[in-house]
Order: structure tokens, then C-alpha cells, then sequence
């Protein structure tokens, strides 16, 4: 979905700024770091004893993040546009510091929370970043585990390079891994699945070196379970605040907001009945047809729910919501016209009001692209003795920026127009929802969305299979009264 491809002058010097402050902040957290292992008398002292050994770290640990820098310079300028996306990369790493030493200090340095920094990225950011953000954390911590005297002995040495390889192995599962975990129990399980390749790398390379290998078998499945737990308890505490600070919308984000206790959606239940039905079933249609296209699902199905929500103000006047009286024969065409494409731009402050993801209030606005109001189209041409513009009775746009907003557009349609039909056949249902697609091809509304004929091919017969499941022939019931036995 994040297409940037060109990175401006003005976003390479924020995006540097913003970096060099995060290594600023490392270098505060590590000075905090000191402060407690040596206390104030201290101080000084160990900056005398480790001089030598501080000069690597300062040096090292800039190298490491304009590595890091470059791999979003080149793979995902996305990252590099948006300074909340830095934020959150720097404070993930400063969470994981802390959290790293406190284990270290207090319980024991096999007891990190290894994969916190991986499932956090992987969750945020795209799996392969979430991969080169991990590796990058895992090199920082041996840097500062080996010349720093913070979170080990400095003779454990086959310790810091064991806690590099399960840093860097877990994290790799768990970027692999975590992304078919769909709810928070399924996270407290895969803790498990981690242990084994943890417990494997502590034995490996912890026992033949050490003179009480008996003692310390029991101590590393310990410490190991202890980590393990710790990364996936730490990632369930941590990410609500970052999806309410940051917006994010992760899996289980998504799933929170399309609940029907969430406000605007009961809402929509109350006041606007067909409307909520309507999502309903376009939010089914947009899911499949998403999976179908390599879409994220989870994200099409939530947008969907959201669409329609504009027509909260005033719902009466959309025909899902109406009865037997229709309030648009008692208005002018133009008046009409006004009403029905507001619910876009209402829908879009709706959201935003709300605080839910932008990406849905960019939806909001942009599924009915610049189509034709044509309903009301003709009704003003019928009442008019010459030509009208067109555009003064369409949709005012943007048109559809995303292949999610197009799939809404065109579910959108299909779903409206389809309970219209009085033959619902597969053959009829094909041919409604092509001519759908193609109405919006010709009219450009899919210029600025990348997506292709193949896709559109796919979506078609997805959403033809969805509604003829939806609005299947029923069996007709005989129409004779049975009185009750006596």
C-alpha cells in the first residue's frame, strides 16, 4: 500500500534529523544505564575505566543506524517520509534497551526479552524491515555487551555472542512466523514455539564452556522460558499504546474497531439499518476479493465497514434507509444531487472526528472516485429544455489511490445494484458486475490505483461467486394454512 518511490530534499534532512536525535537518545539511555550500575560516586569513574572502550561504542553505534538509514533509503523510503514511523523505530529500540538491562541487572542476562524487537517490528513495519531492524539490534546489544560492562561480565564472552545468535534467530522466526498470528492467545503460544530454537543456541555454545554444566541446564530452560514469555507479554502490553499513539492498524486493531460496540458503528446499526446491512456485505465481498489480489484482508474488510458511515447525517435521505416515502420527490434534482455526495466528505470528518485510521477517511472519500450521480442526472435532464454539466452532478473525488479503495468502489456498486436485479442468476450477476468494472475503466477511475486487468479479472469472478452465495434462489413454500391438531 506505501508506494514511495522519490524522497524530497526536505524529508532526506528531517528524516536525517530525526535519526541523529534517536542516536542521541541511545546515548542518554546508555548514560542512564551507568548511573544506576555504578551510582553518582561512580560516575566518573567509569568513564576513566572504559575510556577506550566508549570510544568504540560512540563510534560503532552511529555506523549501525546510518546502515540502517540506507537500507530505508533504498527498500522503504516510506519509512523515511513519515517521522511518526521513525518515532516509533527509535522508541521500540529505546523500550528494548531499558528492558534489556533491567533483565540483565536483576535477573539474568539469558533472560532477555530477545524477540520484543522483532515481533514489534514485524507488526509495524514491513517483515523484511522488521528483519534488518532486528539484526541491527542484536549487533548493538553485542557492541554494548562486549566493551560496555552494563549488562554482563566482560569474561562471559560465549554469553554475548549466545545472546546474539538467539536475537538474531528468534527475531528471524518471528518475522516469518508471527504473520499468521491472528488473535492474543495465539501470541501467548507462539512464546512456546520459541523456546526451542533459544534453548538450542544457550546449550550450544553456554554448556561446553562452563564448569557446572549440570547447574546451569536448569538455569538456561529457565532464563530461556523466562525470555521467551517476557518478549511476548512485553510486545501484548506495549502495542495498544502504540496503536493508540501512532494509529497503527494491526491485525488485532482492525478486528477491535469493526466490533459492533465500537461507537460509530453502532451507531450505524441504530440510525441507518440498510446501511449497516450494506457494509455488512460489502466488507464480506472486499475481504475475499483482497485475499484474492494479495490484499491485506484484515485491512479491506475494516475500510469497508467504515465506507458508508457519512450517511449517518441524514441517513432517511439514501434509499437503503427508506421506507415507503421518498424524501428526494419533494426536492430539486441539484439538492439531491448536494446530499448524496456529501456523505463522502462527511464520512471522511466522521473518522477523522473519531480518531480511527486516516487510510478509512481516505476510503470514505475517494469510492465513488468522480462518478455520475445518474439518477439525479437524469431526473435534471428530463426537467431541463437543454444540456447539463455532467460533472455538477458527480462525485467530487479524489478517485480511488489505493487497489483497497478501488475494490470498495466496485463492491460497492456491484452490492447496491445487484439486489436490484429481478433475475439474480451467475450469467446475469457476470454481466452486471463486468459492465460495472468497465463503466469505471472508461471513466479513468482506476488511473492512479496500479490496479491491473488481471486483478480486475479476479475481482470480478470473486464478487459474482460472493453474491450468487449471498443472493441465492430460495425454494418456494407452498402457500396453505395447517391448523393445529387437536
Amino acid at each position: 500500500m506505501n508506494t514511495v518511490t522519490k524522497l524530497t530534499q526536505k524529508d532526506a534532512f528531517k528524516s536525517i534529523f530525526t535519526f541523529l536525535l534517536g542516536i542521541i537518545g541511545v546515548y542518554v539511555i546508555m548514560l542512564c544505564m551507568i548511573a544506576v550500575t555504578r551510582g553518582v560516586s561512580g560516575f566518573s569513574a567509569y568513564f576513566i575505566e572504559y575510556k577506550n572502550q566508549l570510544v568504540t561504542i560512540g563510534v560503532s553505534i552511529p555506523i549501525l543506524f546510518a546502515i540502517l538509514y540506507t537500507f530505508f533509503f533504498f527498500e522503504n523510503k516510506y519509512v523515511l517520509t513519515r517521522i511518526s514511523k521513525i518515532l516509533e523505530l527509535f522508541l521500540i529500540i529505546y523500550i528494548a534497551l531499558a528492558v534489556t538491562f533491567v533483565f540483565s541487572k536483576y535477573v539474568d542476562p539469558m533472560s532477555r526479552p530477545f524477540v520484543f524487537v522483532s515481533l514489534m517490528c514485524v507488526t509495524l513495519f514491513r517483515r523484511r524491515d522488521a528483519i534488518f531492524i532486528n539484526t541491527t539490534f542484536a549487533l548493538m546489544m553485542l557492541i554494548i555487551d562486549r566493551f560496555a560492562g552494563l549488562t554482563m561480565e566482560a569474561d562471559m564472552v560465549y554469553r554475548s555472542y549466545a545472546c546474539l545468535l538467539c536475537a538474531f534467530c528468534t527475531g528471524i522466526i518471528a518475522a516469518f512466523v508471527f504473520s499468521t498470528i491472528k488473535n492474543r492467545f495465539q501470541c501467548v503460544i507462539f512464546a512456546f514455539i520459541l523456546f526451542l530454537p533459544v534453548e538450542i543456541i544457550n546449550c550450544v555454545i553456554v554448556l561446553p564452556v562452563s564448569q557446572f554444566p549440570a547447574r546451569l541446564v536448569a538455569d538456561l530452560l529457565i532464563f530461556g522460558a523466562v525470555g521467551c514469555l517476557a518478549s511476548v507479554m512485553l510486545y501484548m502490553f506495549i502495542l495498544p499504546i502504540f496503536e493508540k499513539l501512532f494509529a497503527e492498524m494491526t491485525v488485532f486493531r482492525l478486528r477491535e474497531i469493526t466490533s459492533d460496540s465500537v461507537k460509530l458503528i453502532k451507531k450505524l446499526k441504530e440510525s441507518a439499518p440498510g446501511t449497516y446491512s450494506h457494509s455488512v456485505v460489502v466488507s464480506q465481498l472486499v475481504e475475499a476479493c483482497a485475499k484474492a489480489i494479495g490484499e491485506d484482508p484484515e485491512l479491506a474488510r475494516a475500510a469497508a465497514f467504515y465506507h458508508d458511515v457519512g450517511k449517518l447525517k441524514g441517513p432517511e435521505m439514501f434509499a437503503e434507509n427508506q421506507t415507503e416515502y421518498n424524501f428526494h420527490d419533494d426536492i430539486t434534482p441539484e439538492l439531491s444531487v448536494d446530499i448524496i455526495r456529501s456523505h463522502t466528505r462527511n464520512g471522511a470528518e466522521l473518522i477523522k472526528k473519531s480518531r480511527l485510521p486516516e487510510f478509512f477517511a481516505d476510503v470514505a472519500v475517494q469510492h465513488h472516485g468522480t462518478m455520475p450521480i445518474k439518477y439525479f442526472y437524469y431526473k435534471a435532464l428530463k426537467m431541463s429544455d437543454g444540456e447539463l454539466n455532467i460533472d455538477n452532478y458527480s462525485y467530487a473525488g479524489p478517485i480511488p489511490e489505493s487497489k483497497i479503495a478501488a475494490l470498495i468502489m466496485i463492491a460497492d456498486s456491484a452490492e447496491a445494484s445487484t439486489r436490484t436485479l429481478p433475475d439474480r442468476s451467475p450469467e446475469k450477476v457476470e454481466a452486471f458486475v463486468r459492465g460495472i468494472i468497465e463503466e469505471r475503466l472508461d471513466l479513468g477511475q482506476f488511473d492512479n490505483c496500479n490496479i491491473t486487468m488481471r486483478d480486475l479479472t479476479i475481482i470480478k469472478n470473486t464478487i459474482v461467486s460472493q453474491l450468487s452465495g449471498v443472493y441465492h434462489s430460495r425454494v418456494v413454500y407452498p402457500k396453505i394454512s395447517i391448523s393445529k391438531k387437536k
